[in-house]
């Protein structure tokens, strides 16, 4: 209890004034509701008001349900069967939630169950509930999912396609069962402004459906416009403001400009409007990073928040709501960072999954999180989204309409470059090798901060796609809450492809959504050449142990089509150092270190240096596709027990053909100021060189003054040659590059004549030494 009244006090003190107020309103306002409950207050009374009013503009009108379910019989028929298929299974009262299946809800439907592990919340005012509490509750999301209502909006769209009023008349019946376990303010479904916020849209999306139908009856319309006044009173009065202020904020806000446009005979209703409609623009500029990535540090919330900018974007515009020029950008530029984590593969899963989707929350899987691409390419115009989305989703029909799928249509696809990018702000960097259609995607140290409660333990790890496919992934989160304490072994550093220390997480987990450390993540270099890429990333997540240990990460990304990726481990004393690559379940060993995805000749090649002296093992490891579903995948672990300093390089090199390794790796002459790698492909040898101390180095016939040096020699062909922070280099005691001071990048490239790239161009001083036939850049 004294901990716990100390973690108040420090809660407390760390508020300002408008915080510590709009709280003790919240807390308040919750109790005086319960009080009036208790006494059959009518919330809703004071919210309705007689006579009409205009309605506002939906995505479609009713009279264009018919002509838009033909367009998606015809584009998509697998779609519109499973639409058929999933109503049938609701109407037994089955229900396939996050990555749940088959969950029996019973007769009739207990709202206020977790079927997944069979707990049920209790009967009290929300505020009581501790909705994290998996004692109590079970799993809340899982409660969640199902009352969120999406299912009504698919009963409604499977009695539209049919005509069978079995499903409309299920719809009747789940309303009213709802409504009577549920009583403002009883009950785990009101408990988050979110889901409440969840609700009222998907009620929204199925009176859309059933309007102009008989059994969208006058009688109906009044409660379903009852039960939507107090979905909006209840957001307005509990805003996320200050509780989490981040897309539950945000789903909050798009719920209450929905409703405000949409039900305008509902008094507060052009309160509602405006102030949701201010409030998403306002979190548009405060939760996008400058690079277009949202700010939790997370693809699948990125993903989760530009479905719900996107909605309230058409909708405004629909309406008649102007759209700010910084608003547009905004949704351009989280359009484009999609694009850019998609083009070589499924983007990768950093941070956590939420297993949810606005529209339809059955597209939560990894190839369904490029969807809002296709709505993207037809707003902007945008033919290489289009050719990445590849083909027009359901929710593009019903949020563009007919001539939206014209749009579509008339779009020229334009072609997809695997060129190097980097979202400098949220510390994600793409490294390219466009022969293999490959690009290795980095999360290092973001230039500004973030926000980490979906954010893992997992500074400097690594993706990697080629062709379409994902070579190597991150492991997903599987649960936030549970028994097993599969929440802090998902979000760990070891889950994740990078390097643990003592068998400890980058930081030491908090409460479910925090940290009890920052992980002291920065980016030290990025330079993009003409010929490689170059990241050097490190943290400080182990200066907390008693001895403490800095993890730094060079990768070379050559475009010839390999990685290097160097491990530094620096400190003092002995530490036992792990290092994992989580495979792709789609990969499946040839020979060690080969791998190949299933049913393709495609695969990757992980070569580690020869005689290295770490112990080396394949294992199966969890990996969680969506949320709450957990599978196995190839796990390649190395490691040692070791004093500091210590080191431990890898080559990852995706391959069009997996019949064998590319080639071997092994250590070069290494002094104290320079560390070698040699590595013999075929008929072509690199070799890499990484300085030490910022002082000239000698390696065999190599000498310079670079931090990194890379020499690529072919038969009977003068050497290629990288140069990074440095001056010169020198090959059998010539110089081969000069600078008159220290540049980020110099490259020679030999060929029918010499290329010449420099960050400066002006340094270059050796021209004689280049030969007759030159080119700069």
């Amino acid at each position: 209890m004294a901990k716990t009244w100390k973690e108040i006090s420090d809660k407390l003190r760390k508020m300002d004034r408008r915080e510590f107020l709009d709280r003790s309103r919240q807390e308040l306002s919750k109790r005086a509701d319960a009080m009036l409950s208790a006494v059959r207050y009518d919330f809703a009374s004071r919210i309705q008001r007689a006579g009409s009013a205009q309605p506002g503009k939906f995505f479609f009108r009713s009279d264009q349900v018919e002509n838009l379910l033909q367009l998606v019989r015809d584009r998509l028929p697998e779609q519109a069967g499973k639409i058929i298929e999933r109503a049938e299974k609701i109407c037994s009262h089955r229900f396939d939630l996050l990555g749940y299946t088959d969950l029996d809800y019973g007769q009739p439907i207990d709202w206020h169950l977790d079927a997944v592990h069979q707990k049920n919340a209790p009967w009290k005012p929300f505020h009581r509930i501790r909705y994290l509490d998996f004692a109590e509750v079970g799993d809340s999301k899982v409660t969640w999912e199902l009352n969120r209502h999406q299912h009504l909006v698919t009963l409604a769209k499977a009695y539209r396609l049919t005509g069978s009023d079995r499903f409309a008349r299920e719809i009747l019946s789940q309303w009213g069962s709802w409504h009577a376990q549920n009583p403002y303010p009883i009950g785990i479904n009101w408990a988050s402004s979110l889901e409440v916020g969840f609700r009222g849209l998907s009620w929204i999306w199925m009176h859309a459906f059933l309007e102009g139908t008989k059994f969208l009856t006058a009688d109906f319309h009044a409660e379903y416009l009852r039960a939507q006044a107090l979905n909006a009173r209840h957001i307005e009065r509990y805003l996320s403001t200050y509780f989490s202020p981040n897309t539950h904020l945000l789903g909050e806000a798009v719920a209450l400009f929905f409703l405000g446009t949409l039900s305008p005979e509902l008094r507060g209703a052009e309160r509602w409007k405006s102030q949701g409609w201010q409030m998403v623009l306002q979190e548009a500029a405060r939760q996008i990073n400058p690079d277009g990535m949202h700010f939790e540090q997370s693809v699948y919330y990125h993903v989760y928040a530009l479905d719900f900018f996107l909605h309230a974007a058409l909708l405004a515009s629909a309406n008649g709501v102007e759209l700010p020029a910084d608003f547009e950008n905004t949704l351009e530029r989280m359009l484009h960072a999609l694009y850019l984590l998609g083009r070589a593969g499924p983007p990768p899963r950093f941070g956590d999954d939420d297993g949810g989707r606005l529209f339809d929350s059955m597209r939560n899987r990894d190839e369904h999180l490029l969807d809002p691409l296709a709505t993207g390419a037809v707003l902007f115009g945008r033919g290489d989204f289009k050719a990445l989305s590849q083909e027009l989703c359901e929710e593009t029909i019903w949020l563009l309409g007919e001539a939206g799928v014209l749009a579509w249509d008339s779009l020229e696809p334009q072609p997809v470059p695997v060129s190097s990018a980097s979202l400098e702000s949220s510390g994600i960097y793409i490294l390219v090798a466009p022969p293999s259609k490959s690009q290795l995607i980095v999360k290092s140290g973001p230039s500004r901060a973030q926000t980490r409660g979906h954010a893992h333990a997992d500074a400097m790890s690594l993706c990697l796609q080629s062709s379409g496919h994902a070579l190597l992934i991150d492991a997903g989160a599987y649960e936030y809450v549970g028994e097993g304490g599969e929440r802090n072994l998902f979000r760990g550093t070891a889950m994740h492809n990078t390097l643990t220390v003592d068998g400890q997480d980058q930081a030491e987990p908090d409460d479910p959504f925090s940290w009890k450390q920052e992980i002291g993540a920065k980016t030290e270099r990025w330079i993009v050449g003409e010929t490689f890429d170059l990241i050097i990333g490190s943290h400080s997540g182990y200066s907390r142990l008693p001895d403490p240990v800095t993890h730094r990460r060079w990768i070379v990304g050559l475009r010839s089509g390999a990685f290097l990726v160097r491990d530094v481990i620096e400190g003092e004393g002995e530490h036992r150092l792990e290092l994992s690559w989580q495979l792709s379940p789609d990969l499946q060993m040839q020979q060690k270190d080969l791998f190949r995805v299933k049913q393709s000749s495609q695969g990757l090649a992980i070569v580690t240096v020869q005689s290295h002296g770490w112990s080396e093992e394949v294992h199966k490891g969890p990996w969680s596709p969506v949320y709450g579903l957990q599978r196995s995948t190839t796990v390649l672990k190395f490691g040692t027990t070791s004093r500091l300093p210590a080191e431990f390089v890898t080559l990852l090199a995706p391959l069009p053909e997996a019949n064998a390794r590319p080639g071997k790796l092994s250590r070069a002459e290494t002094s104290e100021s320079v560390c070698a790698y040699r590595f013999e492909a075929n008929e072509v040898i690199y070799q890499f060189f990484f300085g030490k101390t910022q002082r000239p180095w000698v390696s065999g016939q190599v000498a310079s003054d670079g931090e990194f040096v890379c020499i690529t020699t072919r038969q009977n062909q003068a050497a290629d040659i990288i140069l990074c922070h440095g001056t010169y280099v020198e090959l059998d005691g010539k110089r081969v590059v000069a600078a008159a001071h220290a540049v980020a990048r110099y490259e020679v490239v030999n060929g029918e004549t010499v290329q010449v790239f420099c960050s400066d161009p002006s340094a270059i001083t050796n021209f004689g030494v280049l030969g007759p036939e030159k080119t700069i850049g």
